[in-house]
């Protein structure tokens, strides 16, 4: 009876590996439901770990997640080259903005995230079991993207508590995820965080995930993901009036890194 298992176990493996070469979207398919499982497995697990260790939500939670995440890489075949990691060595809070390209993102997140760091991410987060648990647990700041006056009253809270619990935050500025090998333009509320807490802003650029990684062509392989975190930029002194200019300073220095990390022209 246990052969018998162990060679229908045998023949479905054989079976998956076989159309996973042979059709681009069944291995996509499979690789993907295979990270969704990961994803909720390991959160379900560090989930335990941060409430024993730390006791419930926590910014010091993070680094139990960033130990369990960083694990990933090794079951999808992706290799990190991370330059610039002094350029996170700032004195006290800072804003961090980095291009937000696909589900993938969480794994170079954590590949470089630094201390006392939190992320502003979506509310429907939340409700997606345990992965909005553990996101929750590590401090997560959510937003109602639908409602504009929510998400200024989050952002003004966000700088009062930054500067108060000396903690740097996480924003992509594209506001959405974007495989397309460019830059979406940028939203200003990253922005007026910055100049509203007189704190720098950190550039961080991940490489197109394009050779890889492609939902529309169900292309999903190994790959190599460059890195590079930008030095500081300095908002003190800076105003509301002074917004737009550092929006657009820190999009072209962050597109033209995308596409020198890409080797695109």
């Amino acid at each position: 009876m246990e052969l018998g298992w162990l060679l229908w176990g045998t023949a479905v493996l054989l079976l998956l590996h076989v159309l996973m070469e042979l059709s681009p979207t069944v291995n996509f398919a499979l690789r993907i439901g295979f990270y969704c499982l990961l994803c909720l497995v390991a959160s379900a697990l560090a989930a335990v770990a941060c409430l024993l260790v730390n006791g419930g939500r926590t910014v010091k939670n993070m680094r139990i997640i960033k130990a369990v995440v960083k694990t990933f890489k090794y079951f999808f075949g992706l290799r990190f080259e991370v330059k610039g990691l002094e350029n996170f060595k700032v004195e006290g809070p800072a804003v961090i903005l980095s291009n937000h390209q696909s589900v993938l993102d969480m794994m170079g997140l954590m590949e470089v995230l630094p201390d006392n760091c939190v992320q502003v991410g979506k509310k429907e987060l939340m409700y997606m079991g345990s992965v909005g648990l553990i996101t929750y647990l590590g401090g997560v700041i959510f937003i109602n993207r639908k409602s504009t006056s929510s998400a200024k009253m989050v952002m003004s809270e966000v700088a009062k508590t930054m500067v108060a619990e000396n903690v740097k935050v996480w924003i992509y500025p594209e506001g959405t995820r974007n495989c397309t090998g460019d830059l979406l333009p940028f939203k200003k509320g990253a922005f007026h965080l910055a100049v509203q807490a007189q704190v720098p802003v950190i550039p961080v650029v991940y490489s197109s995930f394009t050779s890889f990684y492609n939902p529309k062509t169900k292309l999903f392989t190994s790959g190599k993901i460059k890195v590079e975190v930008l030095p500081p930029i300095e908002t003190k002194g800076l105003t509301s009036d002074d917004v737009t200019d550092l929006s657009d300073r820190c999009f072209s220095t962050m597109r033209e890194t995308l596409f020198r990390l890409s080797g695109h022209p």
